[in-house]
C-alpha cells in the first residue's frame, strides 16, 4: 500500500527508503532559469535492531549533466535513531538550473555495535510539467 503513495523505494540491509517528489511552480522562475522540486522521504527500519542516520550524501545530476555532490552530517538538522519497525519521515527541496534532473545518494547508518553502513536512496527523477519549461 505505502509503495503506491511512493515514487520510488530501496530496501538495504533491513532499512528502506521511500521517495516522492513535488515540483512547486510557486518557488521556480524558469524565465531564470531556475526550477524548484520538493521531495518527501521516509526511512523504514524493518531490523531487529535499532539504527541510527549520521550522514547523507547526494548525487544531484541537472538536465545538461551538470553533477553536485552534497554530503553532511544527518537530514534537515536531525540525525533520527530508528528503533525496530520504526521510521523517520522528512521533507526537503532541491533548486536546478533546468526543468529536469536526477537525484540519488546514500545515508551511513550506525548500529549499536559502533559498526556503520550505507543504506541507498534510490535514484528519482524531477521534472518539471510542460507548462513550467
Amino acid at each position: 500500500m505505502l509503495d503506491a503513495l511512493f515514487d520510488e523505494h530501496a530496501t538495504t540491509e533491513g532499512v528502506t527508503v521511500r521517495v516522492v517528489t513535488n515540483f512547486l511552480d510557486e518557488q521556480s522562475s524558469p524565465a531564470q532559469n531556475r526550477w524548484f522540486w520538493s521531495y518527501h522521504i521516509r526511512i523504514e527500519n524493518h531490523r531487529d535492531d535499532p539504527v541510527q542516520l549520521l550522514t547523507r550524501h547526494w548525487k544531484i545530476t541537472d538536465g545538461h549533466g551538470g553533477v553536485n555532490h552534497v554530503d553532511g552530517d544527518g537530514v534537515v538538522g536531525e540525525q533520527p535513531l530508528l528503533k525496530p519497525d520504526g521510521s523517520h519521515d522528512y521533507v526537503s527541496g532541491c533548486p536546478l538550473p533546468t526543468p529536469s534532473g536526477i537525484m540519488e545518494g546514500h545515508y551511513r547508518f550506525i548500529r549499536a555495535d559502533g559498526s556503520t553502513f550505507l543504506v541507498e536512496i534510490p535514484r528519482f527523477k524531477l521534472v518539471a510539467p510542460a507548462t513550467a519549461r
